[in-house]
């Protein structure tokens, strides 16, 4: 019994999964939800339980979606493989498709506790999952946008938690699309290796993405350097893997790189944390990062 539990678990990716409340928490400071909760500690706990339905959400929307993309992966994986939950027969294609949906159903409901713009945000990043998985991951332009649109939209439903700002900051959501469309980009190479074009394309976007966040920190105001300790850190934990997975082109490096990048989108969202807040707050963020590693130990990242 406890084995076929791990197995349903290990297809909602838990590693992954915490960086997806990475992105809902990001997103909550980019609106300004960690000042407002400091501010207001004794008569903030709606805010606080806003967080908590965003955090519960996003869970659910991230471990549906990735678990639909084991089931839609099913066939290939029983080639490429095997080792796999579905097609090991530890876990059932049926049962899957059960756990998935109702992951998918209640992230939706708990983002409507929120309020309908989170509500409605959370059905549009199921739809972006679905399409990803029995779709979007076969289009080699279309691919790694959509999974980027994804991340986007996760980022996004942490701003959603105030409306108004959503409307101003709403294209900040191209930071995480780039980054993880680049990761998309790099995981092609993962089984078979030989794909060293995509390979500089995705370090020419984590570039885009460090000097963009850099940026945006300077326009926030004269604390900007607050966020160089985050971008150093996501620096070094992104760009040597890939460096070593480009000058060999490993199908084994690549996946090393895949994981650190993923892992990494903690940090993405600890920058975007310091830019638009304070250090602290990067620092809250980055809390995640030990709990992500932790869970990588024991679950497949990519």
């Amino acid at each position: 019994m406890k084995g076929k539990l791990f197995a349903y678990l290990q297809i909602t990716r838990p590693a992954n999964v915490v960086t997806a409340v990475a992105d809902v928490w990001a997103g909550f400071a980019i609106a300004g939800g960690w000042s407002y909760l400091i501010s207001t500690w004794k008569d903030g706990s709606g805010f606080w339980i806003n967080l908590l339905w965003l955090s519960i959400s996003t869970i659910g929307l991230y471990g549906g979606g990735v678990a639909f993309n084991d089931i839609a992966d099913a066939e290939l994986d029983a080639v490429e493989r095997p080792e796999r939950p579905i097609p090991s027969g530890r876990a059932k294609k049926s049962t899957a498709i059960i756990v998935a949906s109702l992951l998918l159903f209640f992230g939706v409901l708990a983002a409507f506790q929120v309020n309908h713009l989170a509500g409605i945000l959370a059905i549009v990043i199921s739809l972006c999952a679905l399409t990803y998985d029995y779709w979007g991951k076969h289009q080699n332009i279309f691919g790694p946008i959509n999974m980027g649109l994804c991340r986007a939209g996760n980022l996004l439903l942490g701003v959603a938690v105030a409306p108004e700002v959503l409307e101003k900051v709403g294209p900040i959501g191209i930071l995480p699309l780039i980054y993880v469309a680049a990761i998309t980009m790099v995981s092609r190479g993962e089984v078979h290796g030989k794909n060293r074009r995509a390979l500089f394309a995705g370090l020419g976007m984590y570039a885009v993405i460090v000097i963009g966040i850099f940026l945006l920190a300077k326009i926030q105001g004269p604390n900007y350097w607050h966020v160089i300790p985050f971008l150093a850190l996501l620096s070094y934990m992104i760009f040597p893997p890939l460096i070593r997975a480009i000058q060999t082109e490993s199908p084994q490096l690549i996946g090393k790189s895949v994981k650190a990048a993923v892992i990494s989108l903690i940090i993405v969202n600890a920058s975007l944390g310091a830019a638009f807040e304070s250090w602290e707050i990067g620092l809250v963020v980055l809390a995640l990062l030990p709990l992500s590693l932790i869970l990588a130990k024991a679950f497949a990242v990519t």
